[in-house]
């Protein structure tokens, strides 16, 4: 009989497709810190009254492009700060490379993200 604990690891792999503007995707592999699901509960909650907050800025007479740009990159960059503890660039995983994609690579937030929530959904329907 195999053994097994309960207990998850603290982080998890995943592949992430990340699209790369007038090219092919790329495949990249990033690390994730695991979050049980309290811990998930509570980051969608801060992750939801941080975009209702942007949104709110976005929508205020006489906010700029470059204001509401700004603003979705720093959320932007803050979710990413909260899942991702690591990837396979070529570039070292720190705060600034992590805006540096997020700025660059407009598709790849929404790309890591929805990676991340697709291994809790996998693991959910038991793969």
């Amino acid at each position: 009989m195999a053994s097994f604990k309960i207990a998850q690891n603290a982080t998890f792999k995943k592949e992430v497709e990340i699209p790369r503007v007038g090219a092919d995707p790329i495949s990249v592999e990033f690390e994730f810190k695991y979050r049980d699901r309290n811990e998930l509960s509570v980051m969608f909650d801060k992750w939801n009254a941080a975009r209702e907050a942007t949104v709110a800025e976005a929508t205020k007479d006489g906010s700029t492009w470059e204001e509401t740009t700004a603003a979705e990159i720093k959320l932007q960059a803050s979710q990413m700060k909260d899942i991702v503890v690591g990837w396979a660039f070529d570039d070292a995983f720190t705060e600034e490379a992590i805006v540096d994609l997020v700025t660059a690579c407009v598709g790849a937030p929404a790309a890591v993200i929805d990676a991340y929530q697709k291994a809790y959904e996998v693991a959910r329907r038991g793969n």
